[in-house]
């Protein structure tokens, strides 16, 4: 097979969840003609499959071959904020940013990586962003995020509806808005965002949790227990795992 016919298989591969297929489709690419293009669908393969210091290898021997590739560098961001390693994401986005100043993801992900110890850092970095593109989703739903763990809730649903009437088609911010009615105890609005973040991605399990919560509060007791076993059935992550053990709990008790 050649280069592009293996890239093209891994890509499929990929898509169709078939993780490992994809691995080894990348890799064979890889050592046929080493590319920055092939590391880095290698190693976002990798960070797929779990597989985080393949995946730092992939991304390290991708930046030998182009040091300023900028999806080598946020892909290597990326996996440090999955790591929780977040002044290494900081420095990574950063560096993207002093390639390239108007790189609204850019400072985005970086406002993202500041969250988790600087908040009114992340704010400011957030509002850069804004100055440069005031029409960013990604910056508001990021904004959002921060107004959140600021305990600012109409200024999160202000900045998540603004996120939405630019960007009606990412459902992360459905998802945070009904995470934000319910705890508001509006759970008609609750439902209702839950629903469309769901419709737009059938594939995340927070939805079904925040919806379990949602029916079990309307005294919807078998919807509430479908949703339930259906994040049960999604979740798997190692992370989750007391939420999980949680979740059981509230089901056998409604049983």
């Amino acid at each position: 097979m050649t280069v592009d016919s293996l890239i093209e298989e891994g890509l499929r591969a990929l898509e169709e969840g078939e993780t490992k297929a994809a691995v080894r489709y990348f890799q064979q690419a890889v050592e046929k003609d080493e590319s920055a293009e092939a590391w880095l669908l290698l190693a976002e393969a990798q960070i797929v499959a779990g597989s985080f210091a393949k995946a730092h290898k992939s991304l390290s021997a991708g930046l030998k071959l182009e040091t300023d590739n900028i999806d080598l560098l946020f892909s290597l961001g990326d996996l440090y904020l999955e790591e929780e390693k977040n002044d290494k994401a900081i420095a990574t986005y950063q560096q993207i940013i002093n390639l390239d100043s108007e790189d609204v993801d850019a400072w985005v992900s970086k406002a993202v990586a500041q969250m988790n110890d600087d908040l009114e850092a992340a704010e400011k970095t957030c509002r850069q962003a804004l100055d440069i593109d005031p029409d960013s989703a990604f910056a508001y739903s990021a904004l959002g995020d921060i107004y959140v763990a600021k305990n600012s809730g109409e200024d999160a649903i202000k900045s998540f509806l603004q996120a939405i009437e630019l960007d009606s088609s990412e459902p992360q911010s459905y998802l945070s808005l009904a995470e934000l009615y319910y705890e508001a105890d509006d759970l008609d609005q609750a439902e209702e965002y839950c629903q469309k973040g769901l419709e737009l991605d059938a594939g995340l399990a927070l939805g079904y949790l925040t919806l379990g919560y949602i029916y079990l509060d309307l005294d919807r007791t078998q919807e509430a227990i479908d949703n339930f076993q259906q994040f049960l059935r999604m979740e798997k992550s190692a992370a989750a795992r007391n939420i999980c053990a949680e979740v059981s709990a509230v089901i056998d008790g409604l049983k």
